[in-house]
């Protein structure tokens, strides 16, 4: 009992964390300051916590300002509490999350719903089926050795390009 006594008193002088505050805690505190990218709340034992903008409300925030003001009182929820004694807040922890259904025309997609996918079997590459040999010169087999040679070739190139995202001879 008294190390953990001493444990928690060395903590509360360096500032680490109060036993008051504890992770998962809902509170009451008042906004002091709104930026762009979170709001600042003031917290009981003069303590201040740090609503990241995305923490605000389950919808899209582009603006912060739009949604809280300063001297506002809000509910937070503790989320951390760093060893530097920083503490992350949420507002819309403290609400009941929003039922995901399907989307009804929401966002920038106008093109309306999608199409259901078909599972496609997977595509394995197959050699062309050779054509007969019977009686051929040697120019004809040569010839046929050159098209097949560069027709895998092109096709070596091409897999390889959509791979890369596009092929460019030189840059600069």
């Amino acid at each position: 009992m008294a190390l953990r006594a001493f444990s928690e008193n060395t903590a509360k002088a360096k500032g680490y964390y109060s036993l008051a505050l504890q992770v998962g805690d809902i509170l009451e505190g008042k906004v002091t300051g709104v930026k762009p990218f979170g709001a600042f709340v003031a917290l009981p034992e003069n303590k201040t916590g740090l609503v990241h903008i995305s923490e605000v409300s389950y919808e899209f925030v582009q603006d912060l300002s739009t949604v809280l003001a300063e001297g506002q009182t809000v509910s937070v929820k503790v989320l951390n509490i760093a060893p530097d004694g920083k503490i992350a807040l949420s507002i819309k922890r403290t609400q009941p999350a929003p039922e995901r259904g399907h989307r009804q025309g929401g966002g920038n997609n106008s093109r309306g719903p999608r199409p259901q996918r078909r599972e496609a079997p997977p595509r394995v590459w197959q050699p062309k089926p050779s054509q007969p040999k019977g009686e051929m010169s040697f120019e004809d087999m040569m010839a046929r050795y050159k098209t097949q040679s560069e027709e895998k070739i092109a096709d070596l190139k091409r897999v390889t390009e959509n791979r890369r995202g596009g092929y460019s001879r030189r840059r600069g």
